[in-house]
């Protein structure tokens, strides 16, 4: 993967998702088969509970990190991002649930990619860069 010289925080035309939606807010790391994003977990946040990120929050961080790594592949062919969804979770493992005000970062690497479903192995890290949550995933693009 190619780490980004400076991150991308102005995603919002790369996910098809919008505030107070949006569980992504930089690109750090992009090639044709990976992808690494940052979270920091705010107030606001809607899946907020006890001051720790939910369960579901994981999920949709890492759904939309792989929306992330489609979205910039079509705006780097110079196409508006796709919308798509998440076809089957295979596998989640949560070891931890982030605090509010921390950063997590995720990465995701695409096992397979055919006719618009692609399949990825997630895994979300801490501040501390300690593993705190997987996944392997489908997801679908609309047609």
């Amino acid at each position: 993967m190619i780490l980004l010289d400076t991150p991308i925080t102005t995603i919002e035309n790369l996910i098809p998702q919008k505030s107070p939606f949006v569980m992504v807010d930089a690109l750090l790391g992009f090639s044709d088969t990976q992808i690494a994003s940052s979270f920091k977990i705010s107030d606001s946040n809607i899946f907020l509970k006890n001051h720790t990120l939910s369960e579901s929050g994981l999920i949709e961080n890492m759904a939309q990190t792989v929306a992330l790594h489609t979205g910039y592949d079509y705006f780097l062919k110079g196409q508006p991002a796709p919308t798509g969804y998440i076809g089957s979770i295979k596998e989640v493992q949560i070891l931890t649930l982030p605090a509010l005000d921390e950063t997590i970062h995720t990465e995701a690497h695409i096992l397979q990619e055919f006719m618009g479903v692609t399949l990825v192995e997630i895994t979300i890290f801490n501040s501390n860069k300690e593993k705190i949550a997987t996944s392997t995933m489908k997801t679908v693009i609309a047609k």
